[in-house]
């Protein structure tokens, strides 16, 4: 089954609450596709902020965008934090993705250690409700993952990605949870996203959810909702919207 698949699988009834996810992947994915304009996008951010996950499995909160030249598409790149249990105290940091046709997208070394030397996830250890911008831009050699500590004012280049393009196009937020389905609830908080052109820094206030399908294994108890600005999600919980929901952040 295709990422592309997965990823916009249609929606079912919402019957799958317990146990674990049966995705080919073992995975359950809901995502936020960021309203943009015409103009060509340099840069994004976006401020997460993760609670406690739900039990030792791993849960992956990404910045996905897709680097493009002209009007072509060349791949999927997704950036952010991860509760993995391989790295010390479950903290992890990825920086990977894949080419349109498929093939994983090389890049240059992590600048972080890799207890499960893994070239695209690196030790990071993050702290649960404390706030992380990531950002994601081109660099000299390819397009490059940052994530600041905002209470601490640390900013880590994670690496570069060797993938063309001189801009980028469908930036979306999503969750990747591989916990079960009735696994103790968390909440990932996304704030303040934006998207750079050459113009002007543009606030993202707007955004279309999608949940992956329990045909194709998602668990049905995945939310989105909007409190105090914040795009927010949460698993093990009631749901109360369908794929194609535009939320704002405004009123």
């Amino acid at each position: 089954m295709s990422w592309l698949r997965r990823l916009i699988g249609p929606p079912t009834p919402s019957t799958r609450t317990t146990g674990p996810p049966t995705s080919s992947n073992g995975a359950s994915s809901f995502h936020l596709f960021w309203d943009v304009g015409p103009a060509p996008i340099r840069a994004v951010e976006v401020t997460v902020t993760i609670d406690e996950p739900p039990s030792g499995r791993l849960v992956f909160c990404a910045l996905q965008v897709s680097p493009a030249e002209r009007t072509r598409r060349l791949g999927g790149l997704h950036f952010g934090l991860q509760h993995h249990p391989g790295h010390p105290g479950g903290g992890a940091v990825n920086w990977g993705g894949y080419h349109d046709g498929g093939g994983e997208v090389d890049g240059s070394a992590l600048s972080v250690p890799s207890a499960m030397n893994n070239r695209n996830t690196g030790d990071y250890p993050w702290r649960h409700g404390a706030p992380y911008r990531y950002r994601i831009d081109r660099g000299p050699d390819g397009w490059r993952g940052l994530v600041t500590d905002l209470e601490r004012g640390e900013t880590v280049l994670v690496r570069e990605l060797h993938l063309g393009g001189d801009h980028l196009v469908s930036p979306m937020v999503w969750t990747e949870s591989f916990a079960h389905c009735d696994d103790p609830t968390t909440t990932i908080r996304w704030t303040d996203p934006v998207l750079e052109t050459d113009d002007a820094v543009l606030a993202v206030t707007s955004g279309r959810v999608n949940f992956q399908s329990e045909a194709d294994g998602g668990c049905s108890n995945t939310e989105w909702t909007v409190e105090a600005g914040a795009f927010v999600q949460r698993t093990n919980t009631t749901r109360t919207l369908t794929s194609g929901v535009r939320l704002t952040s405004r009123v």
